[in-house]
């Protein structure tokens, strides 16, 4: 597996015919859709208390993926500062593709905050997403929320953030014959979340509905979010998908299906332990133990920060 400045994945499957679930076929060009990662790799924050295993507080690897046919693509999930939309837009410009359209899986800024400077590079490129997303888009990118966490976390590193995106059709987007679906799963990481479905090479960008290697980001899932995000899970996995890409991924493992039990297994976990732990290092402890292998524990000090107070 290569670093972040080249793409962690690359995989050609040939297009077939896909029944929707209303029976009717949908369109297929002749040409065979591919796709790459990119891996923003972790960056630090301002933030200087470390959490309770020494570390210092940074930002989970944030995934970036490039479908694309003979001439056309489409990128799902432009990163967070200016520097890491740099990397992608001279990793698309790189493919030689032309780039029609950007799809946003949720409204947390990680996963959009880039769109702009990348539609500035690349004219003509509509960016789309889902309606809840969109709402949620507009909170994240407001003066006071953006100076009270993005602009505190990386300051003078956040590009202007204005909201480019427009709501995905309801029959989806085509990508040179393929047709490719916002499908809406709920509440996840947050709430109003989608993945994005392409049917023809068994694909499923998944944003933050699925993790792969890194802890999962569990703090606003009070108030039965986890019991949502398990039915979220069930959703994907009925797409039957032969390639998940995950919103943040360990870039040494492959896009595999086993995402989906792996992150409804951290959850059932996180679960169980908000109920027999007592404190919130006591929870930060057990769920490290239970998962070392994957990585940012950080993530986990913010979910036992706020979940731990919200039963308090």
């Amino acid at each position: 597996m290569t670093g972040a400045a080249e793409p962690s994945v690359l995989i050609k499957v040939p297009a077939d015919n896909h029944h929707t679930e209303k029976g009717v076929v949908e369109m297929v060009s002749q040409t065979d859709l591919a796709y790459e990662v990119f891996i923003s790799d972790p960056i630090p924050t301002s933030v200087t208390d470390p959490i309770p295993n020494g570390e210092l507080f940074s930002w989970s690897p944030m995934s970036t993926t490039l479908i694309y046919g003979e001439e056309n693509a489409v990128l799902v999930d432009p990163p967070l500062t200016i520097e890491q939309a740099q990397r992608v837009g001279d990793w698309v410009e790189r493919s030689g593709k032309h780039l029609e359209h950007i799809f946003i899986t949720h409204g947390h800024g990680d996963h959009w905050f880039g769109s702009g400077p990348l539609v500035e590079r690349f004219p003509g490129a509509v960016v789309l997403a889902g309606e809840d997303s969109i709402r949620l888009m507009r909170q994240q990118s407001s003066a006071e929320f953006r100076k009270a966490q993005w602009d505190n976390l990386f300051p003078g590193q956040i590009p202007p953030t204005p909201v480019l995106a427009r709501p995905v059709p309801p029959q989806g987007f085509l990508l040179e014959g393929n047709v490719l679906h916002s499908v809406e799963v709920g509440h996840t990481d947050t709430d109003g979340t989608t993945v994005l479905h392409v049917p023809s090479i068994g694909l499923v960008v998944a944003g933050d509905v699925v993790y792969n290697g890194v802890h999962v980001y569990l703090s606003e899932s009070a108030d039965g979010g986890r019991a949502q995000w398990l039915q979220a899970l069930d959703a994907v996995e009925r797409l039957a998908p032969r390639h998940i890409v995950c919103g943040h991924k360990n870039k040494a493992l492959p896009d595999s299906p086993s995402t989906i039990e792996e992150t409804r297994q951290y959850i059932r976990d996180a679960d169980r332990l908000l109920k027999e732990t007592t404190s919130r290092i006591e929870f930060f402890d057990a769920l490290c133990a239970l998962h070392p292998e994957r990585l940012n524990q950080a993530v986990v000090w913010l979910t036992a920060t706020a979940l731990m107070d919200a039963q308090s």
